[in-house]
Order: C-alpha cells, then structure tokens, then sequence
C-alpha cells in the first residue's frame, strides 16, 4: 500500500464519520443550541429571560409576554396593521327644525320660506313637520289622501334652500302683503324671483319627481352614493313624464312640446344636481300631518336606514286627523329619530291626560321595519332606542289658566308666570309624560291662537269671542340624547294662519368611522409592542423536524 492510497482510505474513514447517524444527532444538537444561544443573547441585551435554553419558538411565548411592552411609536410593522384598522371620529352638525300648523290653508306661490329657515345660518339637516295641510274635515280624514298641497310646500321649501342667494334678504312675503308696507321695490324683487308658474300641475309633477332621492339612493346602510347619473337621467326621466302624461291641460301660452316641457323642467335650480345644495331624504304625509327631511348633498352618502312609520290617534284612535309620523335615519354611525305629531286637542281641565295618553301611545305604537341585514348592526326599532330623538309638532298642551288672567299676564309681558301654569311644564316635572326629555327655555310668545292675518290673539276685538281661546304654546320641540345642545329656539311672524310657526336649531354629535385604506408612511398607532422574537417572521426549518 503506497502514501496515496493510505490518504485516499483515510479520507473515507472520516467521511464515513462525520455522516454516521450518531454524529448527525450531535451536529443538530450543536446547531440548535448555538441558534438557541444567539437568540437567548439578545434577550438578555433587552431585558429578557437569563435562560440560555428557552426556546425561540414564537408560539411557546406566554400570554403575559404577548400583552407586554410600552407603546410603539414611528414607522413599524404594526403600523399595517393599523393602517387598516378603524378610527371613530365625533363630528358636529347643524340641524335645523321647524313645525307650524298651517290651519288647512294652501300655500301661495309668492310665499317667502328663507328668511325662516336660513335665519340662524344654514344647516346640515332640515327637518320640516306641518299640522293640517289639508282641512281636517270627514272628507279628507276618510276620503282619498290630497296630497297636493303637501307637493306645494316641498317646492317651496326647496325654492328657500336652493334659491340662489342674491335675493333681498329682510323682505318677506307677509311684508309685501301688508296694503302699509313702504318697502315696494324690495317687494318687486321678491316677486321676481319667486316663479309664478311654481305651483302649475305639470310643473309639480316634475319637481316632485325630482324632489325624490329615489330607491337608488335610499340605501339600506351607509354607503357612498354617486351622483352622477341623476344628471345623466334627468332629461330622459323628464322626457318619460311628458310621454306618460295627457298635456292638453296645460294653462294658457305654454307649447306643449316636449322640447318646452324639458325647458320648464330647467327652471328650476332643483333640476340641476351641481346647483342643488340640498336633497330631499324622504317624505310623508297622513292627512294634515306631513313631515318631510332634508340634507346637504355632501352628506348624503353618509345617510342610511331610512325608515317610516305612523299611528293615527284621531277618530276611533285610529284615524289620522290626530297622531305622529315618524322618520328613522342613521347619520354616519349615530341613529336619529324625527316625530311630528299632532295631539288630543282641547283646553277644558283633564284634556292634558288625553294628550298624554297620545304620547304613550305613539312610544308604544311606532315600530320601524327591519332593512338592515348586518348582523352586528340592526338599526333600532322603537323611538326611545335611537341615539337622538327630536320630537316635533302642535302637541296642543294649553296654560292652566282662564283666558282674562291670561290676557293680563300677556300684556304684561309676563310669560314666566304663564309658563308656570303650562301643562306640558306641568305634565312633566310631574314624570307623566316625555320621561327623558328635554325642551329649551321658552322667550316668545303664545303661538296660538291668532286671528288669520292678524297679529292680534283670537277674541281680543270681541267679534271672535266664539274662536276665542286661551293663548298658549302649542308648538313646541323637544329632544332626548346625548350630544345634543340646543343653540336656538324661536318664532316665526307669519301671518299666514292661527298659529305660528316655531323653530329650533341643534349641534349634534355624530359618531363617524373611518377606516385607512392604505400604509401611510410615518403613521403611528399607539399598539402594544410584542417581544422582538414575534416580530420575527416564522420559517419552516428542517431542524424541527
């Protein structure tokens, strides 16, 4: 045997060593103990444990270690995570609200709605309720629902929201009524901006079709909306009306062209959705009562479960010459519930109890549809179980007082006293009635009653002593809530009917969530820190098997 061959059989012999099983094992022994011991080094360097033999294994570290550590501030790996997650926001809106008994009469086409609503500024949100549109008479109450007049007051509460606003801005109708008014040439202007046409049949059907946000944009949760198409629609949907509709009777000087009937339909700012600020949401009427929600279009995406219900508390308490509509809406996460109602009326002593039976009815009574399939979020049913109510109407709770003492307090000026001896006062800091409730202090006079066109109470020129009634508030807005705050409560002077309208402006808080679409680069997220063996991504490796 040579020097070569003597290497060649010793380099065989250590090959065969070196691979044995028994030497395999000690080898992967070895390197899972220098591996552990890397990892056990660093530990210590960072205030770990001082055991060299703890395991790296992400999934042995205790539920206590996971939940340790301070918080993580800069750019991290966490930061992804986060990134995704939702934050809750709390804004504030502006909602406006008004009530007013109109007394059965139907609206001119001249009459101004702008200054009321836009008094206080504008807001987010109107809501608008009227008692008695329509005469409460049998006709009305069993006959077929008129729903005409309640067509009227939409176009004239959108010609107040929309209108351009270069119009003069202290000159109402009622003061270009008055045979005394000095101010003509602002009267002049006022009537030049209002359409004469407004109230034409054809035309309110067009703007009626067109007040309507539609199914299409009445989502059942709150998603975006886009807007677009209504432009793109609103010619072939009013082109649709004209081939639908008998144009023979249409007044006087008008072609009955469809080319005129889209130029008419252009009129209007409600037409054009650039133009537009504001949307109608969704609208109702029960006999005289009709309560109809508006919104700026730049929250209409964030409007969901809109839902309607009523009870009639009329005749037979049933019919719906008496009684309450109601709207559900969700704003962004925060669920609102509007009521207008129309209550028992009568000033004689134990009427109040019959209002106040009304009440605990319509609590009981109002029960909205379930539309939301979330399963973790069901929009509520009843009233009482919104975030925000605010309850509206001529709830026709009177002063218990005799109508001279009543007088002689009015002329006066003393409401504090008048207010003392005021049912709804009464009724409930008593706890009989608006448990929860809140209404702000009153600072105008009795709304009701006025003789029509007149600034005097009804009774007080002694040939209408038998319309006489006590004056008293009736029309009142109440809220219940959280994050409500009360900024304004008032009267309107419009002549227009026996009571006057009254109006109240919110800031509300609305709780807003919105969730990062994307790893914004320097976020930070107050997360919990992991140890830095969880941050380290897991491999699969032959050594653990």
């Amino acid at each position: 045997m040579n020097a070569s061959q003597l290497g060649d059989d010793e380099d065989r012999l250590h090959h065969q060593t070196a691979h044995s099983p028994e030497n395999s094992v000690k080898n992967d022994k070895k390197k899972k103990f220098n591996i552990a011991k890397i990892f056990s080094s660093k530990r210590r360097g960072r205030g770990g444990s001082n055991d060299d033999s703890a395991s790296p294994d992400c999934d042995a570290i205790s539920a206590e270690r996971r939940g340790s550590g301070g918080l993580l501030e800069g750019l991290n790996l966490s930061n992804f995570e986060c990134s995704m997650a939702s934050v809750t926001e709390i804004r504030d809106f502006r909602i406006f609200v008004a009530t007013w008994n109109v007394g059965g009469k139907i609206p001119n086409s001249d009459m101004n709605l702008e200054d009321f609503f836009l008094r206080e500024g504008s807001a987010d949100i109107y809501v608008c309720g009227f008692q008695e549109i329509v005469p409460l008479n049998a006709g009305n109450v069993i006959g077929s629902e008129d729903n005409e007049p309640a067509t009227k007051w939409l176009a004239l509460i959108n010609q107040a929201l929309n209108k351009p606003r270069h119009g003069p801005k202290h000159t109402s109708a009622d003061t270009c009524n008055d045979s005394k008014s000095t101010n003509t040439d602002a009267c002049k202007e006022l009537k030049s901006l209002t359409n004469p046409h407004i109230f034409d049949k054809q035309v309110l059907k067009i703007l009626s079709k067109n007040f309507r946000a539609g199914s299409s944009l009445l989502k059942t949760c709150n998603c975006p909306v886009d807007y677009t198409h209504w432009e793109n629609t609103r010619q072939r949907a009013v082109r649709g009306l004209a081939n639908d509709q008998d144009l023979s009777p249409l007044p006087v000087g008008y072609n009955t062209s469809i080319r005129e009937l889209v130029a008419l339909s252009e009129m209007f700012p409600l037409c054009s959705t650039e133009e537009m600020s504001y949307r109608l949401i969704t609208d109702k009427q029960m006999v005289g009562l009709f309560l109809s929600i508006w919104a700026r279009k730049e929250s209409m995406p964030y409007i969901g479960h809109v839902r309607l219900s009523s009870v009639g508390r009329g005749i037979m308490k049933r019919l719906g010459n008496k009684g309450c509509i109601a709207v559900s809406i969700s704003l962004h996460q925060t669920s609102f519930c509007f009521v207008c109602s129309h209550l028992a009326l009568g000033e004689k002593e134990g009427d109040e109890v019959k209002r106040n039976t009304d009440v605990s009815e319509i609590l009981r009574g109002i029960q909205f549809p379930i539309i939301c399939t979330t399963p973790n979020h069901r929009a509520p049913e009843k009233i009482i179980e919104h975030d925000r109510v605010i309850w509206l109407g001529d709830l026709n709770y009177r002063a218990a007082l005799s109508y001279e003492k009543t007088r002689s307090l009015l002329e006066d000026n003393n409401w504090d006293t008048i207010l003392e001896k005021d049912q709804l006062n009464m009724e409930r800091e008593a706890g009989r009635v608006f448990g929860g409730f809140k209404e702000g202090r009153i600072l105008f006079a009795p709304t009701y009653k006025y003789s029509y066109n007149s600034d005097s109470y009804a009774g007080e020129n002694g040939k209408s002593k038998k319309k006489r009634r006590t004056p008293a508030w009736c029309d009142r807005i109440l809220w219940r809530g959280s994050g409500i705050e009360q900024l304004s409560y008032f009267r309107g002077e419009s002549r227009f009917s026996d009571h006057r309208p009254v109006s109240a402006v919110f800031s509300v808080e609305v709780i807003a969530r919105r969730k990062y679409d994307k790893f914004r680069k320097g976020y930070s997220c107050g997360l919990r820190t992991f140890d830095h063996e969880k941050r380290i991504p897991r491999r699969h490796s032959f050594y653990d098997h």
